[in-house]
């Protein structure tokens, strides 16, 4: 429990200063000018008065209990400090000195030092490195930052200082008001995981709003978040790229995971709104903070003109949502409110001329109608426009199911609009496709909310089969698999695998054809050759036995040629498998967050396109399905553009086999089924090439 961090009835600043612009002088200027009810006591060696205040030469000194301890003296005397808060049974640390880990090897081991101390003694730290923290609630700014925000219902957490400030200085512009700001800082010990944990129960905050540089554990970050989540929009800008984005990967699922596709696939699973720059973190928290998500994804747009409709309409249509037809109920009702020149569609252009009552008139009409689910209100500035007066039309009329946001364009002419827009608590946009944007995340943010309970299947496998064949290869150092292994792993796991058989000589591969029955396919197998049919190591769809004689002699011929010295295992000779649609499901083992599983179709869809999606294993059937459905290429599974619908249920059910398997063995780094070949309902998808990588096990195991 952080509570006598957040909540303190009595504070300490060690390191209290009389120079003005000084840390410690800062912090007790806030202090008092924030009106913290409780006791403040200033501590520096020189002793004397502050703010009217009496100044301690030690902790030591003050005669009451403290609760939070505030250490602002130079990174070298911060461990001497934190002592003699341990001393006086301090709840909690805030150290805002800058000078550890993020200056070197030197400062690492001072934190170290500052870590162990408090570890040791109980005491919960803050920082170091960091701003401070504020609680408006019980009027606490325990922070150097220059500016004391408005009390509200928006949490601020962040890893650099500077950012809560400037996340305050923007929430207070846009009248949203903050309940809490955290500055973490190093993150010694108080982390993100702590924070989002805390604030999930904070009944102040309704939005939480957060900047992130890294994780510190992946698993309990996801659980942390997931759980703030289900009480609240968590609103998060990550910087920085994830270390397994930068090795250098052998499969082609790990190539196209990119550098932050792991954040992405962690920050949907646990519900987390996603911003992808400052400016999109103010617009998201805004709108989610002062309108109810949207019940559907049907958006309606109204204007005063068709340019601006259009543009609405584009933004609308581009991120996925809908602009949706309107009712004929819907259509009846507007014609007889609306001026007669308006244009009754969507986007609805109520004409240059629209008046403050004709906007009112339409959002009534849209809120009553159950086609809606989101209304986007475009203004462009006009002779006859009046936005102000417009902006108190909109507001009285919304209602508290259907989410309204405002997008006036222009510049002075609008001006005076917008502060209403804000004290009014409608979410205004400099562009439609701002409002969009914040729109689509709202939308998200409301799906995952209304998502079934997650359950995930286990199917019936056999696990002995897989561990034997990952002891022995760890222990032999070959730790790559191709894919004869890697097949015998996957059917051991429930995936189709044809009947085939591995060779080294001529005869042998004619008589496995045979008994098999053609068509058959034959293929290289060599650790040394990654991409075999490169170099005519590949062979399809042979259909009588001199067709594999030749096949054997002029594969073999061509690798000694090219590839003289690879090291070849002999030839696979495999049943051909029905034709059907290629797609490619995979995993790599992200370091902070395990297993992450990939899907996307072959062909240029992978290759030139990189249309693949990624989700963290373990995963629910419903999860496997909206994976598939989050590709651009989703309606060819579906079979639209003249292909035959494929099975999709059976995708659904590999990617879970892949997850099972997984999450079974950790072992496993890497794994690329490409590829999948999948048919029409009915038929179980075969696997057709396969490949694996385990991790080095560790020394003395």
């Amino acid at each position: 429990m952080l509570d006598r961090l957040f909540s303190p009835e009595s504070i300490a600043v060690i390191g209290a200063s009389k120079t003005v612009g000084k840390v410690g002088y800062d912090t007790v200027s806030n202090l008092v000018k924030s009106g913290f009810p409780g006791p403040i006591a200033p501590v520096n060696s020189a002793g004397g008065e502050l703010f009217g205040l009496k100044v301690y030469p030690t902790i030591a000194d003050y005669p009451h209990p403290v609760d939070l301890v505030v250490i602002a003296v130079p990174a070298e005397m911060v461990p001497a400090a934190a002592r003699e808060a341990v001393k006086k049974k301090a709840g909690a640390i805030v150290v805002v000195a800058s000078g550890f880990k993020e200056t070197g090897p030197h400062g690492r081991k001072l934190e170290e030092e500052l870590t162990e101390i408090c570890r040791r003694g109980g005491v919960r730290l803050l920082g170091p490195n960091c701003l401070g923290i504020i609680n408006t609630a019980i009027k606490l700014n325990a922070s150097f930052s220059k500016r004391i925000p408005q009390r509200g219902h928006l949490a601020i957490f962040s890893q650099s200082g500077a950012l809560c400030t400037a996340m305050m200085d923007i929430a207070d512009e846009r009248e949203l008001g903050v309940s809490k700001s955290i500055s973490i800082g190093n993150k010694a010990d108080i982390t993100e995981v702590d924070v989002l944990a805390a604030l999930a129960q904070d009944d102040e905050t309704k939005v939480i709003v957060g900047y992130l540089e890294d994780i510190s554990d992946g698993d309990k970050f996801v659980k942390a978040a997931q759980e703030a989540s289900s009480r609240k929009p968590v609103v998060i800008l990550k910087a920085g790229t994830t270390v397994a984005g930068t090795k250098a990967a052998a499969n082609h699922t790990g190539v196209l995971a990119g550098k932050d596709t792991a954040y992405g696939a962690a920050f949907k699973r646990a519900g987390i709104c996603r911003a992808d720059s400052f400016e999109a973190l103010f617009d998201y928290a805004t709108a989610l903070a002062l309108q109810p998500t949207p019940r559907g994804d049907r958006v309606l747009v109204i204007t005063n003109s068709g340019g601006s409709g259009t543009m609405a309409a584009d933004a609308v249509e581009k991120s996925g949502l809908s602009v949706t037809r309107l009712s004929d109920s819907l259509v009846a009702r507007l014609r007889a409110e609306l001026p007669p020149a308006a244009f009754i569609d969507n986007p609805i252009d109520i004409s240059a001329d629209a008046e403050p009552r004709h906007y009112a008139a339409a959002i009534d009409s849209a809120v009553a109608d159950d086609s809606i689910d989101a209304i986007l209100v475009v203004l462009a500035p006009q002779y006859m426009t009046q936005p102000a007066a417009t902006v108190r039309a909109i507001v009285a009329h919304m209602d508290e199911t259907t989410p309204v946001l405002a997008s006036f364009l222009g510049g002075s002419d609008v001006m005076p609009s917008r502060k209403e827009l804000a004290a009014a608590g409608l979410p205004f946009y400099d562009s439609p496709e701002r409002a969009v944007g914040a729109l689509k995340a709202m939308h998200e943010y409301g799906e995952w909310k209304r998502r079934p309970a997650r359950h995930v299947v286990r199917f019936p496998v056999n696990r002995r089969r897989v561990e034997r064949i990952i002891t022995r290869r760890q222990r032999t150092g070959r730790l790559r698999l191709g894919e004869v292994k890697s097949k015998d792993i996957l059917k051991a796991y429930g995936f189709r695998i044809m009947e085939g058989r591995l060779t080294t000589s001529l005869e042998e591969a004619v008589e496995i054809a045979r008994f098999i029955g053609f068509p058959v396919a034959m293929k290289i197998v060599s650790p040394s050759i990654v991409h075999k049919s490169d170099l005519g190591g590949v062979r399809l769809n042979i259909g009588s036995s001199q067709e594999v004689a030749d096949a054997f002699d002029l594969m073999m011929l061509r690798i000694n040629k090219h590839a003289p010295n690879a090291i070849v295992e002999g030839v696979y000779v495999e049943k051909m498998a029905e034709k059907g649609l290629e797609v490619i499901i995979g995993m790599t083992r992200d370091p902070q967050f395990g297993p992450m599983l990939m899907f996307g179709l072959g062909g240029i869809f992978v290759e030139v396109m990189k249309d693949v999606t990624f989700h963290l294993a373990p995963i629910t059937e419903n999860e496997a399905i909206q994976m598939l459905k989050s590709t651009r290429s989703y309606e060819l599974l579906e079979g639209k553009r003249g292909l035959k619908e494929v099975d999709i249920s059976a995708i659904a059910v590999s990617l879970q086999r892949i997850s099972q398997l997984t999450t079974d063995f950790p072992q496993i780094v890497e794994l690329d089924i490409n590829p999948l070949i999948v048919g029409e309902i009915g038929n179980e998808p075969v696997v057709a090439d396969a490949r694996m990588t385990f991790a080095r096990p560790l020394a003395g195991l």
